[in-house]
């Protein structure tokens, strides 16, 4: 197998599970016109994640089209190996509908309940490792919304779980509902964050390491614009940016991308490892959870990792994107 890259492993927050800092991001798996679409694609990635050590994959019963063939694909690819990894799934996002009990608050307890349900059907397994509501429910209690969880956790269907998209204030609530309750608390949360959206870094990301709780980032990469593989004038036609938000491409900021590349090119390091560096340098993240479509994507991320940032060189990447 030659020279493997040894990953590492970070608690996901004070009480969570230990995950590799690079994760899996699993929304391209069943993504009509990926390399992924399919069983072969989505095998294939998760075979190499396997072999290289990248335990966390990060999916949610909306991924793919029709929604929860992301979970069905894995659940497929998974068979025989379910221990190898740490399972995270989501449920419960409001902008997009599953057919599962239409007009119930997806915070509730029957939601929950009826949604774990469905995606341990499709991931073939017994539980899930990591159960994260996808965003917050504001016509439940997160009372209610805890105490559905905290009884899956009992049942042994979920071992921990966690948040996405929650706003400081609301992670906050939660942390207290549990405390107050007894139930279960979330260990992680998770938002978008990357050297071109650092908003977390003022409220979500201060509140995770206040609380304890890990700190996963989506679109780690910009959708693709943090890699090295797009320019001002050269854009790869067949990313899934290019494919679905050409204007995020057309806006980015070119001025300081260049300066990054440069940088890059000074200290000897690809904008890949510069990113993950970076990335894995801010205290309370725990791991990079980027989407791929093909295993060498994988490879890329896990030896980029390998690269550490001084943290005079951590400061200069940030006064780039200040």
């Amino acid at each position: 197998m030659g020279s493997m890259t040894l990953i590492e492993f970070r608690p996901l927050g004070a009480s969570g599970p230990q995950v590799s800092t690079i994760g899996l991001g699993c929304n391209n798996f069943g993504r009509p016109g990926s390399l992924t679409e399919g069983q072969e694609g989505t095998t294939a990635v998760i075979d190499k994640a396997i072999e290289l050590g990248v335990t966390l994959l990060d999916t949610a019963d909306i991924y793919g089209v029709p929604a929860g063939t992301s979970e069905t694909l894995m659940g497929v690819a998974l068979k025989g190996r379910r221990d190898r990894v740490v399972l995270a799934t989501k449920f419960g996002h409001d902008a997009f509908e599953t057919g599962l009990l239409p007009g119930v608050p997806k915070g509730s307890r029957e939601y929950i309940r009826a949604a774990i349900d469905e995606s341990l059907r499709r991931l073939q397994t017994d539980h899930v490792d990591l159960y994260q509501q996808h965003v917050p429910d504001p016509a439940t209690p997160i009372e209610e919304t805890l105490g559905a969880l905290d009884e899956l956790v009992t049942e042994g269907k979920v071992l921990f779980v966690g948040s996405t998209q929650f706003s400081a204030t609301q992670l906050r609530a939660a942390d207290a509902a549990a405390s107050a309750t007894g139930s279960a608390r979330f260990v992680s949360a998770q938002s978008e964050y990357s050297l071109l959206n650092r908003a977390a870094e003022h409220d979500v990301l201060p509140a995770a390491r206040e609380l304890g709780l890990g700190f996963l980032p989506f679109f780690p990469l910009a959708n693709g614009l943090l890699t090295g593989k797009f320019t001002r004038t050269e854009r790869p036609a067949d990313t899934r940016i290019m494919r679905q938000r050409p204007q995020a491409a057309e806006d980015a900021p070119w001025d300081r991308i260049e300066r990054y590349a440069a940088w890059c090119a000074e200290n000897e390091a690809t904008m890949l490892e510069a990113t993950f560096g970076w990335l894995l340098a801010q205290p309370g993240l725990t791991s990079v959870i980027a989407g791929v479509t093909r295993p060498e994507q994988l490879a890329q991320n896990v030896a980029a990792a390998a690269w550490k940032p001084s943290a005079g060189q951590v400061a200069e990447i940030s006064a780039i994107f200040g």
